[in-house]
């Protein structure tokens, strides 16, 4: 099947091989074999599936939790000739009914959707009678309680497949524990494991950690140093995007910032003009970076602790796509360990303040106990929480668990254009046309710009339509609601707000619970992954490489030799075999008992005595070794990672 599978990827996407494995993942595919393909930031996870999908007969299902994403690749399909939609919070029931009706009459190649739609009567009658030729699962390591991002409704995928029995799945994340990986394969029920998975080793990528309270000197002197390229800062505050981009702007460094409370307009222009080289730098939350592929990024730069290991790796993994030399730097100071263990305890709410949050949500969006069920409002976290005096971080936090509940969905600030479909024949048009001249006008001009708008709903530019048509943005509106109203088209005004959805009726507040696996073990899990970046930050004496394979499970990876803890020991001019060797020995003595310095320098065999002590008094100041009370060399119970 390969070369066939090849002939695809040429002929839609234009390239004439694979990446590594993906060859390998697709064929597993076609044979209709159960998948799960682990595969590094920029490693190419959609054409694992997009290839198969085109070469076999019927529609592939794709589930992910990303309705950004989820829009972007339908929108990329489709400029591809290749028919796509997507199904997510907001749509108006009509365009819901085109969709699910193009799904089952074979009009579509990809149908996307977010986990929450999977269990909805609607969509459970719909895929009987849909053609599915591969279940494809982004983002997969959302179904496992163990890894960094899970939600509930990801463990309700399996129950689908009873209804398409025959049809392979495959699974795709960017990064996933040994742990994280038998659960997706459990929890999907695969028929048997079938594991695809490259190093997560990057040779071209360099970790770094520089530790400094003045944090703005280091990341200017990595800007200064960056001749070429492009780079990302990230930060968790919205507001501090904005003063590090002007901060550097102000010193030289074309910069400019990002974050999701942005107008969608002005992001997209901001994006490209990173994307083009206009702006050197982009100073971002991390809502920024998701599926965009800029080869040249040589610069990524931390300046407040990641959560998790996994959210570092992937917004790491974003500089040196081109397998060009590039640096990673997470610039930390002590009290980034004290802000972000604070950050932790706001993100498990005590029970009754998580009560005290939705009974408020639901006096605020005025929606009474049993009913707001699949309703959407327009929300903003900072509006809500000022109007009842809660922490804007505590309210995020109890809205993630409530969502994990199932009992609501928070969609970010999401830019949704304003949507068009006419849904009346086309002699009552012109009827309409003949009898009421001033829409005529409007009709004509809303033909002729936006074809297929009898069969779809179409994006269309309210803005643009009043111009040409000279008349008031706000009037061409109240004309279109009209018409609406009078049951000639359905209209969907554009959205720039967050959206927040009800998954089910309002309950009563005191019949609000939290799981175990939802509370109790995610806390848990997190408070683990905490602790992961916390050693990270502070073990100086391992290769930043060595750390991050051995926490995604390769153990016997080789240190890189360029990083900021490898140029340290790269400086006392030992091999790495003089190294590893006089380490041992020390290690090996030690573990039986203490010993003085001069004599564990003496018992070493094989080299001068002035090579052994470069290598104790490195140890010594990385905390490889330790002195007792009797000022005698220990070896530190807590280096446990192989150097």
């Amino acid at each position: 099947m390969s070369k066939i599978a090849r002939d695809t990827l040429l002929k839609y996407w234009g390239y004439q091989s694979f990446r590594p494995m993906q060859e390998d993942i697709v064929d597993s595919v076609l044979a209709g074999n159960d998948s799960l393909a682990l595969l590094p930031t920029g490693g190419g996870k959609s054409v694992c599936f997009q290839v198969p999908a085109m070469v076999m007969e019927g529609m592939c299902l794709v589930v992910t939790p990303l309705i950004a994403l989820m829009k972007d690749q339908v929108q990329h399909l489709k400029r591809l000739k290749i028919p796509a939609a997507a199904i997510f919070s907001g749509l108006h029931p009509n365009e819901l009914e085109i969709i699910y009706n193009q799904a089952v009459f074979k009009q579509l190649k990809f149908l996307y959707v977010s986990p929450e739609r999977l269990v909805t009567e609607r969509f459970i009658e719909s895929i009987k009678r849909m053609n599915i030729n591969l279940l494809a699962i982004d983002e997969s390591h959302c179904i496992s309680q163990w890894g960094y991002d899970f939600r509930p409704p990801y463990l309700q995928i399996a129950d689908i497949r009873p209804y398409i029995p025959e049809v392979p799945v495959l699974a795709l994340t960017a990064t996933a524990t040994p742990e994280v990986v038998e659960d997706i394969q459990e929890k999907l029920k695969f028929r048997k494991q079938n594991v695809f998975q490259t190093s997560y080793e990057r040779k071209n990528l360099t970790y770094n950690i520089i530790e400094d309270a003045d944090k703005y000197s280091p990341l200017l002197r990595q800007f200064k140093n960056m001749h070429q390229g492009s780079g990302i800062v990230y930060v968790r505050n919205r507001k501090r995007t904005r003063e590090i981009a002007d901060w550097l702007h102000s010193r030289g460094i074309t910069a400019s910032s990002y974050n999701a409370g942005l107008d969608a307009a002005l992001r997209d222009k901001r994006q490209g003009e990173w994307m083009r080289g206009i702006k050197k730098v982009m100073v971002s939350t991390n809502a920024f970076g998701m599926g965009i592929d800029k080869p040249d990024v040589r610069l990524v730069v931390h300046l407040d602790l990641p959560d998790s290991l996994e959210a570092y790796f992937q917004e790491a993994g974003r500089g040196g796509r081109d397998g060009k030399e590039s640096q990673a730097y997470l610039i930390c100071s002590e009290n980034d360990v004290i802000q972000l263990k604070t950050n932790f305890e706001t993100s498990y709410p005590e029970l009754s303040q998580i009560r005290a949050i939705y009974q408020a949500l639901g006096n605020f969006l005025q929606i009474p106990i049993g009913s707001g069920k699949d309703q959407t409002f327009d929300f903003e976290i900072a509006t809500f929480a000022k109007s009842y005096n809660f922490g804007i971080l505590e309210v995020f936090s109890a809205l993630k668990l409530l969502e994990k509940e199932g009992l609501l969905l928070l969609a970010e600030s999401m830019h949704s254009p304003s949507r068009l479909f006419i849904r009346t024949s086309r002699e009552e048009l012109y009827k309409l046309q003949v009898e009421k001249p001033y829409f005529d006008q409007m009709m004509k001009l809303l033909l002729r710009n936006y074809p297929g708008i009898f069969t779809d709903f179409v994006k269309i530019n309210e803005d643009e339509i009043s111009r040409k048509l000279s008349t008031t943005t706000e009037k061409l509106i109240n004309d279109l609601l009209q018409l609406q109203k009078a049951g000639y088209l359905d209209y969907v005004g554009r959205k720039n707000k967050p959206q927040l959805v009800f998954s089910s009726e309002r309950m009563a507040t005191n019949d609000i619970a939290l799981s175990k696996e939802n509370y109790s073990d995610r806390k848990v899990a997190a408070l683990r992954r905490l602790q992961a970046v916390i050693d990270f930050v502070n073990n100086n004496s391992v290769c930043r490489s060595v750390q991050l394979l051995s926490y995604f499970g390769e153990k016997n990876a080789p240190r890189c030799g360029k990083c900021d803890v490898c140029t340290n020991r790269n400086s006392l001019n030992l091999t790495d075999v003089e190294f590893e060797s006089i380490s041992n020995q020390l290690k090996k003595m030690l573990l039986q008992r203490s010993y003085p310095v001069y004599e564990a320098v003496q018992t070493i065999e094989g080299f001068p005595e002035e090579k052994v002590l470069m290598a104790v008094r490195w140890m010594i100041d990385k905390q490889m070794l330790v002195k007792d009370a009797d000022n005698n060399l220990k070896w530190s119970v807590q280096m446990g990672i192989k150097l």
